[in-house]
C-alpha cells in the first residue's frame, strides 16, 4: 500500500485533439495499493480513448469524483460546476424526486473525459438513454450481481445462461466486468419505449434466466429475502436514472480495476481483478474495442414484453420504483 504524499506536484497541460486541459495536483496518489496518481488516471483514459468515448457518447453521465483520491470521500455529481468550458457539451434532465433540473455532462469527445479527471473524476456513470431522447432507452442492461456469499464461478456459470437466452432470441449481447465481483452484459435496442417497459422486458428476462438455473439465480425484489449466495439478475438497473459504471470506466478502489469488455469465449477464465489501469492498456492495444461493434444492429423487446405480459410483470412508474438492492 503506497502512501500517500503532501507534494501534488505542479499542473500540466495535456493535449487532447484540439483541447488543451490543465491537470491540476498530477502527482497525487489515486489508488494506493501500486500508487497510481492523477495523470496516471489521466493517461488510462487517453490509452483506452475510443472505448470510453463510444461507451459514453451523448449520455447523460453522472461522475463519481474522489477530490484526494479513492480512499477519501466519493462525491457523486450529477450537475456541470459553473466554469466548465464552453465546448462541453450538457444535456438538461428534469428529476421529478427532487423537482429540479440538473445539466449532465455528455461526452462527445475524449477531451470531455480528460476534463473529467481534471474535476477528480474516476468512475463514468452513464444513463442507458442519449441526450437527443433521454426517456426512450437505446441500450438494455443486464446486471449480474453476486450477493454476499455468492462465488464469482456462479456469475461465470450463469453468463453462459444469459448467452444461451439471447442466442434463442437472436440478440447480440456484450459482456464486460463490473469492475467489482460481477458482470454486465449490454444489449443495444430500438429507442422505442420508455423506461418502465424496458424495465418490464429487463425483468421478464431475467425471470427466464432464473427458471433454467434456479439453484443459481434469484430474482426477488428484496435483499433481505435472497439466497445470499445467489446471483441477483438485477433488472432494475433499467429504472429511470439508475446508472452503472461504463465500459473502461476505472472503479474507485485502491487498485484501480476497471469495468473491462471481455469476449464470451473468456468468460470461464478471467478473474475480477484481471482488468486494472496498470494491465488495460495493454490489453486495449492488442484486443482493441471489443464493443466496437455494439452500436451496428439495434434490437427490438417485443419477445420480452410478450414473456412480461405472459409473466404478469407490471409497469411500474420509473420515478416510483426504489432501489431494493441497498
Amino acid at each position: 500500500m503506497v502512501q500517500a504524499s503532501n507534494d501534488a506536484g505542479e499542473p500540466i497541460e495535456l493535449r487532447v485533439g484540439e483541447r488543451a486541459i490543465r491537470l491540476s495536483s498530477p502527482d497525487r496518489v489515486y489508488f494506493s495499493e501500486r500508487g497510481e496518481t492523477k495523470r496516471d488516471l489521466a493517461e488510462y483514459y487517453l490509452a483506452v480513448g475510443d472505448g470510453i468515448v463510444r461507451a459514453l457518447r451523448d449520455r447523460p453521465c453522472m461522475l463519481h469524483r474522489f477530490p484526494k483520491g479513492v480512499d477519501g470521500k466519493k462525491v457523486h455529481q450529477k450537475r456541470i460546476p459553473a466554469g466548465a468550458p464552453d465546448w462541453l457539451e450538457t444535456v438538461e434532465l428534469w428529476f421529478p424526486r427532487f423537482g429540479r433540473t440538473a445539466d449532465e455532462l455528455c461526452v462527445t469527445e475524449l477531451g470531455s473525459v480528460i476534463w473529467a479527471v481534471q474535476m477528480s473524476t474516476v468512475e463514468f456513470h452513464p444513463w442507458n438513454s442519449r441526450r437527443d431522447d433521454p426517456e426512450s432507452p437505446d441500450e438494455w442492461r443486464i446486471d449480474l450481481d453476486p450477493m454476499p456469499d455468492c462465488p464469482f464461478s456462479r456469475i461465470q456459470r450463469v453468463a453462459h445462461v444469459v448467452e444461451e437466452v439471447l442466442d434463442e432470441l437472436g440478440i447480440r449481447g456484450f459482456p464486460k466486468t463490473s469492475g467489482g465481483r460481477g458482470l454486465h452484459i449490454y444489449v443495444r435496442i430500438e429507442p422505442e419505449w420508455g423506461f418502465p417497459q424496458v424495465r418490464r422486458a429487463a425483468h421478464a428476462f431475467a425471470r427466464e434466466v432464473e427458471r433454467r438455473a434456479p439453484d443459481d439465480v434469484t430474482t426477488t425484489w428484496w435483499r433481505k429475502d435472497r439466497d445470499p449466495a445467489a446471483v441477483f439478475v438485477d433488472y432494475n438497473q433499467n429504472t429511470r436514472d439508475h446508472t452503472m459504471a461504463s465500459a473502461y470506466s476505472v472503479r474507485g478502489n485502491p487498485r484501480g480495476t476497471v469495468s473491462a469488455p471481455i469476449r464470451w469465449s473468456e468468460i470461464d477464465d478471467v478473474a475480477p481483478d484481471d482488468f486494472t489501469i496498470a494491465t488495460m492498456p495493454a490489453r486495449f492495444a492488442e484486443v482493441g474495442d471489443l464493443h466496437a461493434e455494439i452500436d451496428d444492429v439495434a434490437y427490438r423487446l417485443d419477445t420480452l414484453l410478450d414473456w412480461a405480459d405472459r409473466d404478469d410483470i407490471g409497469a411500474e412508474d420509473a420515478d416510483d420504483v426504489i432501489d431494493m438492492d441497498q
